[in-house]
């Protein structure tokens, strides 16, 4: 699968904190026998986000190389990488090592990071000693990151960059991804100035958030900003997480028959730890069989 879609196609996501590895685990060796959930999603924070804020939380990226390397068809990615995290020229050679890992399955997601104002996910940045610049830094680097990133997986000979925030000599990447010309690419976010960058590098959106009138709000702008750039915004897959409720399967329902219907068919559906026996079987059969 590329990164456009005729219809619903739904996916799961199973952030990787308050739980052990050998439940995700569980759960993606599941989701991979089963052909209605085409892809799998991990997030990327380095501390807790939600309970116990001493509990333990997995790197994203080493996780997503270890379950790329169990499952054998899921798509697979982080809903989103922060770019504030990782030099961006090492985040290139990562993103080629989990796409060589998986055989090519490799949906790379990439964001601005966490905003200013969120503390609890500030403090991440402190205790591991990221800076953490204001946003209008964090955008503009990360419209950056995304050239240099693709430029890295797709030239064939090494390049100097100088940007604003980026300044690399002999910048090279080797070996490239499977995936050609390389992995396609969501960034996720709702700001102005991410919905830039997003009509100028995006193959697929995220809309963070599970506010669906904001969502087609957010997408008429982005097509707008499409227009502006002379870029069809239809190429620009769209696309929604929503919290799956196991008590309550019909809302869940209906939320995704409505992000359909406002135009985001890529469907990622966020499983809450414990997850129950046979989980992504029951996603398959109460959830995206039962919204056909």
């Amino acid at each position: 699968m590329g990164a456009r879609v005729s219809g619903p196609c739904f996916g799961i996501a199973t952030a990787p904190s308050q739980v052990g590895y050998g439940d995700i685990l569980r759960v993606w060796r599941e989701a991979d026998t089963i052909p209605e959930i085409e892809h799998a999603w991990l997030y990327d924070h380095l501390m807790p986000i939600f309970g116990d804020p001493n509990g333990p939380t997995f790197e994203g990226w080493t996780l997503l190389s270890a379950l790329a390397a169990q499952t054998e068809r899921l798509r697979l990615g982080l809903l989103v990488t922060s770019n504030r995290f990782r030099p961006p020229a090492m985040l290139a050679k990562i993103a080629a090592t989990v796409d060589i890992v998986s055989g090519g399955r490799l949906d790379f997601g990439i964001g601005a990071g966490s905003r200013p104002g969120h503390p609890v996910a500030r403090r991440e940045y402190e205790a591991h000693g990221l800076p953490f610049h204001d946003s209008a830094h964090a955008v503009g680097s990360l419209a950056e990151a995304c050239t240099v990133i693709r430029r890295l997986w797709t030239e064939a000979e090494p390049f100097d960059f100088d940007g604003s925030y980026l300044h690399l000599r002999g910048a090279f990447c080797n070996p490239k991804p499977v995936q050609r010309p390389h992995p396609p690419i969501m960034i996720g976010g709702r700001s102005s100035a991410t919905l830039r960058v997003v009509a100028e590098h995006a193959d697929l959106w995220n809309f963070p958030g599970g506010d669906i009138d904001d969502a087609v709000r957010r997408g008429a702008l982005l097509d707008r900003f499409c227009a502006e750039i002379g870029r069809d915004p239809a190429t620009i897959t769209r696309s929604l997480v929503l919290p799956v409720s196991y008590g309550h399967p019909g809302t869940t329902r209906d939320a995704i028959a409505k992000s359909i219907d406002a135009g985001f068919p890529y469907i990622v559906l966020s499983l809450s730890a414990p997850y129950p026996e046979n989980v992504a079987r029951w996603v398959a059969d109460e959830l995206i069989n039962k919204s056909a």
